[in-house]
């Protein structure tokens, strides 16, 4: 007896899906929650699950939580996405704005917004671990871990991510010393003793009780 194929992780998380029992599925993720500095970036994708092809899946084969990807493998993951998918829609939030509304209610209200600008009536909208409330008349539901587990929300994680990084890459050239290509805002040694030696940029996030700050004479 020939030995039975794994499943890829992509055909799983499209099988999820697919089992939720709705032609189009919404997910919306985020990156950059947890960092000290850059924006927050939100990402939606709207998959028409009766025209992803057999190819399609198998072309995102690996899809998966962005976290599990190293940035080459996400660079590759995110043109397939943009190609299956039939909306994709990239939410961003700063810092000054992060530090005047709160991270929380920041991000909850940039995957709302995210989903809203991909959503129909007719589907159903997943948020990664937390309800973002009702969207344009959808059935609206939060997936605990969903990056791992649905499609569309893996599939957003990879749009916000990549995104977020390039943001990173760039900002490293208008505010150098900081070295956010290689951190991309996350508090690092590196970036903690970047802190201690220059102070703070205008992508950092001063709301954050971090211990990064707390060597700082700010005021």
């Amino acid at each position: 007896m020939a030995p039975r194929r794994r499943r890829s992780s992509g055909s799983k998380l499209f099988a999820h899906d697919r089992g939720l029992g709705y032609r189009f599925v919404a997910g919306a993720d985020e990156a950059g929650r947890g960092c000290l500095a850059g924006p927050l970036v939100a990402g939606a994708v709207l998959f028409d699950l009766e025209q992803v092809t057999v190819s399609d899946v198998r072309a995102l084969g690996a899809l998966n939580d962005s976290k599990q990807h190293d940035a080459e493998a996400r660079e590759a993951l995110l043109p397939i996405v943009l190609r299956v998918a039939c909306r994709v829609a990239v939410v961003t939030r700063c810092a000054p704005g992060i530090d005047a509304r709160g991270l929380h209610r920041t991000n909850l209200e940039a995957l709302r917004t995210a989903l809203t600008r991909v959503a129909r009536p007719d589907a159903i909208c997943l948020s990664d671990g937390f309800p973002v409330g009702q969207i344009a008349g959808c059935e609206s539901r939060a997936i605990v871990e969903g990056d791992a587990k649905s499609a569309a929300i893996a599939a957003a994680s990879i749009v916000a991510k990549v995104t977020r990084d390039r943001f990173m890459e760039r900002a490293d050239t208008r505010h150098p010393g900081w070295e956010f290509a290689r951190h991309v805002g996350y508090s690092t040694p590196e970036h903690r003793e970047a802190i201690r030696r220059q102070g703070v940029s205008p992508l950092h996030r001063m709301s954050f009780q971090s211990t990064a700050y707390q060597q700082l004479a700010l005021g």
